[in-house]
């Protein structure tokens, strides 16, 4: 057991709780809470973009991804993620801004009523599962691998758990940007340090690029044919679109002091995450030329191990102290926000309609009470799924909001004919051609069950889309149908009032 380097962990988490309790400290109301009150500078909403993605999966779950099918394996993670929020930037940061929502949620409301609304937010909520259950896994993986197994995988969970969920449920948004902000300094030198030490391991990094050459690891485009071709376009468009109407993602954007800083804040820090990512995966392709025979063994039983195990077994304590830090930096920066924004959709978006006549500070406390239930519900998801690789965790948790919430959050701002019907179409439509492509072999649907799951996203995004123009052009459609076919027969036609105001 490493018991110095686990006793500075233990230190560093509960740290980051004073700052939680000084952020408390300035949380007035739902919007300090929930969007830190719009008051943060560009530099600060970069960091806090930068660590939407940078979690568990960037430091152990990308590296392990990336030797076992090379850059093509990670498409998902880092290039779609960073294009997420690259586009998010472009395209959604300025127009949502000017908005001034408290939630994604509060869009759909605007844009389309309540329906839609409340089935985008559960779709967002539900969503949350299997991200967050990747960081509490990865936090129960830590101290596990610190303790020499005297501390179980469950007990690390709950531990850690337990620590991130104070300092959100004291400071919210606030907290988290100002947390985010330190932890990402730690991370950015501390890997950045591990990196250079790692080239100077194994003879310089030439021999670390050149290795992974070898092996064909750079190669990014699928073979040429039309299967791999669209099995590459359904891995690159789940987070890249999918994470696009996500309350995380939202948060960090619209908590900036103005629309610039939305803006490039968004972009940036997107950029930077896509650079940062390669950093594991070259420690971990150097741990595979300094300890050939141990990391062959990991990769076969535990990829995720490789970057951990080469950290303990050939590196200084002051290396391990940075790694660690900045492993379980990445690890509360993704968590915190990510406890934080399914809670806020809750109660911004479902609770006030349970309940319309609750205050604000009633409203706060709720959200209080939210993250603390749902925080439950993912550590109780997280042990039940031990076992699953964190990548895979990450890479599920957004096929939902690309089937059901991407299209109408697209179309409501640049389609000017997106109608409230066009949105539930496109919601029905893209779930439930999602649900039958993924589950097809569970369900033995005849006729399907030959069909690749994996290209889920991709039929789910057409058929929202589909559903979206088709939903959006029928009533108009029928509607002139109908006056044609009675003026055909010297009939007048008969308005309701709903038809003037349409």
């Amino acid at each position: 057991m490493n018991v110095e380097l686990l006793i500075f962990v233990f230190i560093y988490l509960i740290g980051t709780l004073a700052i939680g309790a000084w952020a408390g400290t300035r949380v007035k109301n739902t919007e300090d809470f929930a969007v830190a009150g719009h008051t943060l500078p560009l530099y600060m909403v970069i960091t806090t973009s930068f660590a939407t993605w940078f979690g568990a999966e960037t430091v152990m779950g990308i590296p392990a991804k990336f030797v076992e099918g090379g850059l093509k394996g990670i498409i998902e993670d880092p290039f779609g993620a960073s294009m997420c929020l690259v586009f998010v930037g472009l395209f959604f940061a300025v127009r949502l801004y000017r908005m001034k929502l408290l939630t994604i949620g509060d869009f759909f409301r605007r844009r389309y009523g309540v329906p839609v609304e409340i089935l985008c937010s559960v779709m967002i909520i539900l969503s949350y599962l299997g991200w967050v259950a990747a960081q509490v896994t990865a936090l129960g993986l830590v101290f596990t691998i610190l303790s020499g197994g005297a501390i179980s995988h469950e007990t690390g969970m709950v531990v850690g758990t337990v620590l991130v969920l104070i300092y959100v449920m004291m400071g919210g948004m606030l907290a988290v940007a100002w947390t985010d902000f330190i932890q990402m300094i730690v991370l950015v030198l501390g890997l950045s340090y591990i990196a250079w030490y790692s080239a100077d391991l194994v003879g310089g990094a030439p021999k670390v690029i050149q290795y992974a050459q070898d092996r064909d690891w750079f190669r990014i485009l699928p073979e040429p044919n039309l299967l791999d071709w669209l099995l590459f376009l359904a891995a690159a468009i789940t987070m890249m679109l999918g994470s696009i109407p996500q309350q995380d993602v939202f948060q960090r954007v619209m908590s900036a002091k103005d629309e610039k800083s939305a803006k490039y804040g968004a972009v940036i820090g997107g950029l930077c995450y896509l650079v940062f990512a390669f950093v594991p995966m070259f420690v971990v392709v150097a741990a595979l030329i300094k300890m050939p025979e141990h990391s062959q063994e990991l990769l076969k039983s535990d990829p995720q191990k490789v970057l951990p195990r080469m950290i303990l077994d050939h590196m200084p304590f002051f290396a391990q102290i940075l790694f660690f830090g900045a492993l379980v930096s990445a690890i509360k920066s993704c968590s915190s926000a990510t406890l934080l924004a399914p809670s806020t959709s809750f109660v911004e978006n479902i609770l006030r309609h349970i309940n319309p006549n609750l205050r604000d500070k009633q409203l706060l406390l709720a959200m209080r009470i939210t993250i603390l239930v749902f925080t439950s519900l993912v550590l109780t998801y997280a042990i039940l799924t031990k076992g699953t690789p964190i990548y895979d965790l990450v890479s599920n948790a957004y096929q939902i909001t690309l089937a059901g919430a991407f299209v109408p959050l697209t179309a409501g701002l640049y389609w000017k004919r997106a109608t409230t019907q066009g949105a539930i179409c496109s919601i029905a439509f893209g779930i439930g051609a999602w649900f039958l492509v993924a589950f097809a072999e569970v369900l033995q649907i005849p006729g399907m069950a030959d069909i690749n799951p994996k290209l889920s996203p991709l039929v789910a995004l057409v058929f929202a889309i589909t559903g979206m123009i088709s939903g959006s052009y029928a009533p108009q459609f029928i509607r002139n149908r109908c006056h044609i076919l009675m003026e055909h027969l010297g009939l007048s036609p008969v308005y309701s009032h709903s038809d003037h105001a349409g």
